[in-house]
């Protein structure tokens, strides 16, 4: 048994696999408990716990709706924490291409989980690491907040539940991604 959970959490699981059991989850949540299945909303629970009342945004009552959520947010985060623990030092495989085209914008070190170049305290003194950290991260939650939710949120649970507001939200990541990968990162990393 103790093999086969290494395996499993050292190997990448086919997307037939994934797949499916990530479907599997949503109608679930959705048809059994009525729960959607998303991250963002978390950040707005703790904020409502760590000072209740300060804005208007923050006064509701978080046990009522934020729950679930939160428990949900803490197995996600164990989860992953437990992974890293007993999958050791993992090699992140990407595109022969991809890795090309990070090294002609400068990133060498792409075989960690993120490059420490780009993703580091040191990195975080520069004007390239504050810019992907901590103008990258407003924009990410900015966006989260504008859109009512995160990428997981809408393109898992609002698609499944035929949701329109969720498919132009999802169209919108998209072309957020692509707009931030092929023209703004060329911009910074240079």
């Amino acid at each position: 048994m103790s093999d086969f959970l290494t395996t499993a959490l050292r190997e990448p699981w086919p997307w037939y696999v994934a797949g499916p059991l990530i479907g599997l989850i949503v109608p679930v949540l959705l048809l059994l408990g009525n729960r959607p299945f998303g991250i963002s909303s978390n950040l707005r629970h703790l904020c409502a716990i760590a000072a209740p009342g300060t804005t208007s945004y923050l006064h509701y009552d978080w046990r009522s709706v934020g729950g679930w959520n939160l428990a949900f947010l803490a197995g996600v985060t164990a989860a992953g924490a437990l992974v890293a623990a007993l999958s050791g030092d993992v090699h992140v495989d990407i595109a022969p291409a991809t890795r090309d085209a990070l090294a002609a914008l400068g990133v060498t070190d792409t075989s960690g989980w993120l490059p420490a170049s780009l993703y580091s305290w040191d990195a975080l003194t520069s004007w390239r690491g504050l810019v992907l950290i901590v103008l990258g991260g407003f924009m990410v939650g900015f966006g989260t907040a504008w859109a009512g939710g995160c990428t997981s949120g809408h393109g898992i649970t609002g698609l499944a539940a035929m949701e329109l507001p969720s498919l132009v939200a999802v169209c919108g990541f998209f072309a957020g991604g692509l707009i931030g990968t092929h023209l703004l990162l060329p911009l910074i990393l240079r």
